[in-house]
């Protein structure tokens, strides 16, 4: 299972804090990470192995939202920033988009992350 992970600024130690914590399952053989550039880069220092993309703002988020529409990735976590613009905002509503048509979950906070995550555990 492939999943990919994705935070704004602003939440990218929120995500490193929300992989530690749920280390046990993500570092399972069956299932593998996928990041946007910087985000990848913390993930690997927290001790993940994790395949890195570009950064979201330099076509990260699409290439993410290509793989979801190819099959490749089955859950996206994507800790957004609410209270902050972002000059991609549209590389984040097309993949969100991807997402839907392609019916990918998408968490796009901890809880929901947290949500999705226990949801593979009974599946496993």
């Amino acid at each position: 299972m492939v999943v990919a992970i994705i935070a704004h600024d602003n939440k990218k130690a929120d995500m490193v804090q929300f992989l530690d914590k749920n280390r046990i399952i993500l570092q399972q053989e069956r299932m593998k990470l996928i990041a946007t550039g910087v985000l990848g880069k913390n993930v690997e220092k927290s001790g993940f192995k994790v395949i890195k993309m570009l950064p979201g703002p330099m076509g990260g988020d699409a290439q993410i939202a290509a793989r979801v529409a190819e099959g490749k990735i089955q859950i996206v976590l994507f800790l957004k920033d609410p209270l902050a613009s972002h000059a991609h905002g549209v590389d984040i509503n097309m993949l969100m988009r991807v997402c839907d048509v392609h019916n990918v979950p998408l968490a796009t906070n901890v809880a929901s992350a947290q949500l999705l995550l226990d949801a593979i555990v009974l599946q496993l």
